[in-house]
This record gives C-alpha cells, sequence and structure tokens, in this order.
C-alpha cells in the first residue's frame, strides 16, 4: 500500500540582511485585518524573497514566535501560486489580529494583498 503525500509547500528564500527589510519598509504596502504585506520590486529576475517581522505589541516571546509561525504557515500555502519573481515580501504581524485570527481567514488575507500589490 502505498503511503499517501501531502504535496511539498516550500517557501521562497528567506530574508535575513536588514537592509533588505528597510528597503522593502520603504516599498509598497498592504494592511489587511490580519497583518501587514511589505513589497518591493529588486529589478532581478531572481526568485521571490520572504521575510518575517513581529514587533513587542504583539506580546511577550511567546506570542510573537506564535504570530511568526503563522505567517510562515499562510505564506507556505499563498506564494507559491502569487509571488512573482525579482520580488521582496515582509510580512508584518499585527497586534491581536495575527495570533487570534481563523487560519483560512489569514490566509486569504494574504492572497488579497499580494493581489493588490501587483495591479
Amino acid at each position: 500500500m502505498a503511503a499517501f503525500r501531502i504535496p511539498e509547500r516550500r517557501l521562497p528564500p528567506v530574508m535575513t540582511r536588514r537592509a533588505d527589510f528597510l528597503a522593502a519598509a520603504r516599498a509598497r504596502r498592504q494592511t489587511m485585518p490580519g497583518l501587514l504585506l511589505q513589497a518591493r520590486a529588486r529589478g532581478d529576475a531572481g526568485p521571490p524573497r520572504i521575510g518575517f517581522t513581529c514587533s513587542k505589541k504583539i506580546g511577550n516571546a511567546v506570542a510573537r514566535n506564535r504570530a511568526k509561525r503563522r505567517l510562515r504557515e499562510a505564506a507556505r500555502h499563498v506564494l507559491p501560486a502569487l509571488a512573482r519573481p525579482g520580488w521582496d515580501y515582509v510580512l508584518v504581524g499585527r497586534p491581536e489580529a495575527t495570533v487570534t485570527r481563523p487560519f483560512e481567514a489569514l490566509c486569504d488575507d494574504l492572497a488579497r494583498a499580494l493581489r493588490k500589490i501587483h495591479t
């Protein structure tokens, strides 16, 4: 009997340099109930990159980590279909909303934000 496999949904490369986050913060932004999306076109044809951030307004370290885990999982579901090559995306957690919002609604927020950014 063959084992059931879930299709692999990989995240794009993750941004780690502060300068990349600051550049995205100066570019386009789209606010949604569950998150804030910052995006910028890098001007190259490389793969899309993604970053995650949550300020202390979210809460203590446990709450911030939970919010980032939820954002990562939402990105894993949505970005493979909607991300564009040569773009940087930063997902910013929102106080009280990112952690408490239903996961399907969080994914929908991200998909709508990406569509608005790219129009």
